[in-house]
């Protein structure tokens, strides 16, 4: 949800210890060191360096917080450069008149000498979460309110002993909730102070305490998130036995891009038995669910996915049930997929891409970081025998290895896409025999980057001011797309996030939020209405919105050639999905043409058209129930009543109100076998 899902990793990642001494933290994610967070006090003042980098961003915040005498917040900045460079300039203040703050979805106030005492950052260093985490282990039920909004609630769930520099300590994991749809997982010393702040794909720690302390600890807490998505699929997940006949709905036919006359579908088991006319009779130890001549969609498929454990749930709720992770770290993908597979947890399919990456100061560190064409080519067949189903190369992969690795990918049947390596251009890479392109971006900079210009940092969004100056009809911009249609290369443009980078204003929704985010809880809202990158002028701001339209305009011209367009999002899908979808719809397709991109054309493109991508009698039951017409108003999808993924059925209604978020349609009536 905003950038905030997408970034949640590195956002959530450290506090500050009350302590005489500076104390210092390192971010550790799949072994390697991306960073650090200082933390210095000197009598009721601390000060904060916090810089975490991976894949050439990351944020870099300093703070100041002055306590009162009794260790709360008295006065607090925070200045910096969130993880994709937008300018953060935040305070909060307590007086005995109140609590007050501005962060950049804008002010707030709350009066009284009872206002809350504590504060949670929009973009701190999370030094707010120590601060607020020792005070809760003495506050009444361990809970207690919050500046700007929420009840911050901590709970015991787990004890350890490392040995480090200073000693053996004892720590205790806590999960900290209340303040973002996911909990945090902190772990203090005994005097309750920061030790360490973990997720499943990365681990913030004491100095000194890397080697002990930081995989016990994440696999800690990729469990602890595993039993809340658990504890839900138990609880909200229907299982009925025998058939379950779907009354009154009209389906959405994916390959005559139109709606059929109404009719009953039948579920047994994991498939659909029966697509009948409306109102057919009955048969013995039924459970029937009243469509009440709503639409029935396919499954979605959001294809570009780094899948993590909240994602997985939001997705299937979104109607999305099968994603392609484009990139993620092996074990804990492996680790997820098996809990979706058993029917642990909700989730889509997933299918994989093996991410690829070079080494260098900026490589990302998912999947496998490789620094010679050899390591290049023995990932590539790692990945094949683990059948997944292509290979994503990325950044600093030197551009020369891509006509290898592609090779022997298509030797071992596997398609391959990606970033286009830095120093490089598309033109390139479709001459090497990619299948796929990934980000309008990566393939637009081809044509506005100088030689030696390098796009392993921010600079590849930066260099996005430039795109006014294309001339889509021009010939080096035709050339490209000639050679696109020529080889078959496909494109993922993932839309949505170029419309949040290039658009979004601090202050405002942003825009892929506007129809979602009053149903969201207020901390979440408060994450949707801040900017993405960074402009420090009004001329900036205005290049990057004209570059947008540069951007639909490059698209519309892609589609109109007939390069085939594929929908993904890389903000987690989910509500950003369906917003995803509608961006399509600016590129000259119907909302029709659209679903059917969606479902059943990129169940084709998967090789899955036999099971999924339409209702239809024998394939697996995935589909989700809208009351609406998405054929005559595409926003339709983002009112949903009822997903069926492999059979299992789920009414959103029941589990958005357990997360926090404002249900979008009250669930259909059933009645089950007597």
């Amino acid at each position: 949800m905003k950038s905030r899902l997408m970034l949640a990793a590195l956002l959530c990642c450290a506090a500050s210890p009350l302590a005489a001494r500076p104390i210092e933290y390192r971010m550790i994610s799949d072994k390697a060191d991306i960073g650090h967070y200082i933390a210095d006090q000197d009598g009721r003042t601390i000060t904060v360096d916090f810089d975490i980098k991976q894949n050439g961003r990351g944020p870099t915040i300093k703070e100041k917080i002055v306590l009162a005498a009794d260790g709360t917040p008295m006065t607090w900045t925070i200045t910096g450069r969130t993880t994709f460079g937008n300018p953060v300039n935040e305070s909060f203040s307590r007086t005995a008149a109140g609590a007050k703050w501005k962060d950049l979805a804008g002010p707030g106030l709350i009066k009284g000498a009872d206002a809350p005492r504590y504060y949670a950052t929009q973009n701190g260093s999370v030094s707010d979460i120590a601060l607020m985490a020792k005070a809760l282990r003495s506050a009444p039920c361990m809970a207690m309110a919050v500046a700007p909004s929420g009840i911050a609630k901590l709970t015991e769930k787990g004890r350890h002993v490392f040995d480090g520099p200073d000693g053996r300590l004892d720590v205790t994991t806590y999960e900290l909730s209340g303040l973002a749809l996911d909990p945090a997982y902190i772990a203090l010393d005994a005097s309750g102070d920061l030790f360490a702040v973990s997720a499943a794909d990365q681990v913030l720690v004491r100095k000194g305490y890397e080697a002990t302390a930081v995989e016990p600890l994440r696999v800690e807490a990729e469990r602890l998130g595993a039993e809340r998505f658990t504890a839900l699929q138990k609880d909200y997940a229907k299982h009925y036995a025998g058939p379950v006949r779907i009354r009154n709905v009209r389906l959405f036919d994916p390959a005559a891009k139109a709606l059929t006359e109404p009719r009953d579908v039948v579920v047994f088991g994991k498939r659909i038995s029966e697509v009948v006319p409306a109102g057919s009779p009955a048969v013995p130890g039924e459970t029937t669910i009243d469509g009440a001549g709503g639409t029935l969609v396919p499954g979605m498929f959001e294809m570009h996915a780094h899948l993590a454990q909240q994602d997985a749930l939001l997705n299937v709720l979104a109607g999305i049930t099968t994603v392609r992770d484009m990139g993620n770290r092996d074990d804990v993908l492996d680790q997820l997929n098996a809990r979706i597979e058993a029917g642990e947890l909700a989730g889509p399919r997933i299918v994989r891409s093996g991410f690829i990456e070079g080494e260098s100061p900026y490589s990302a560190r998912n999947g496998t970081v490789v620094a010679t064409q050899d390591a290049a080519l023995a990932a590539v067949r790692k990945y094949a025998a683990r059948g997944f189903w292509q290979v994503k190369l990325y950044n600093s992969m030197k551009p020369e290895w891509a006509p290898a690795i592609t090779a022997e990918a298509h030797r071992l049947g596997m398609r391959v896409a990606g970033h286009i390596p830095a120093f490089s251009n598309a033109d390139a890479m479709i001459a090497a025999g990619f299948d796929e392109l990934t980000h309008v971006n990566q393939l637009m900079l081809g044509w506005v980057l100088k030689p030696g210009e390098d796009t392993r940092t921010l600079f590849r969004f930066t260099a996005m001011r430039r795109f006014p100056s294309i001339e889509v009809t021009s010939p080096q911009v035709q050339a490209t797309l000639d050679a696109m249609v020529a080889r078959h290369v496909a494109h993922e443009p993932t839309i949505g996030i170029h419309e949040l980078g290039l658009t979004a204003l601090d202050g405002e929704p942003n825009p892929g939020a506007r129809d979602y985010i009053d149903h969201m809880p207020p901390a979440e809202q408060r994450q949707l209405k801040q900017a993405l990158f960074g402009t420090d002028t009004p001329q900036q701001r205005a290049e990057y919105v004209a570059a947008y339209a540069k951007v639909l305009e490059t698209l519309t011209e892609m589609n109109r050639k007939g390069i085939l367009l594929i929908p993904g999002t890389d903000l987690g899908g989910a509500f950003t999905y369906h917003r995803e979808l509608e961006l399509f719809t600016r590129l000259g397709l119907t909302p029709a043409q659209v679903l059917s991109r969606a479902t059943l054309e990129m169940a084709a493109y998967l090789h899955q058209d036999q099971q999924l991508g339409s209702v239809e009698r024998g394939k697996l039951a995935d589909f989700f129930l809208v009351p609406g017409d998405p054929v005559q108003n595409l926003k339709a999808i983002k009112s949903i009543a009822m997903v069926v993924k492999d059979g299992t059925f789920y009414y959103p209604a029941e589990i958005y109100t357990k997360l926090g978020i404002k249900p979008f349609a009250a669930p259909p009536a059933v009645k089950q076998a007597d």
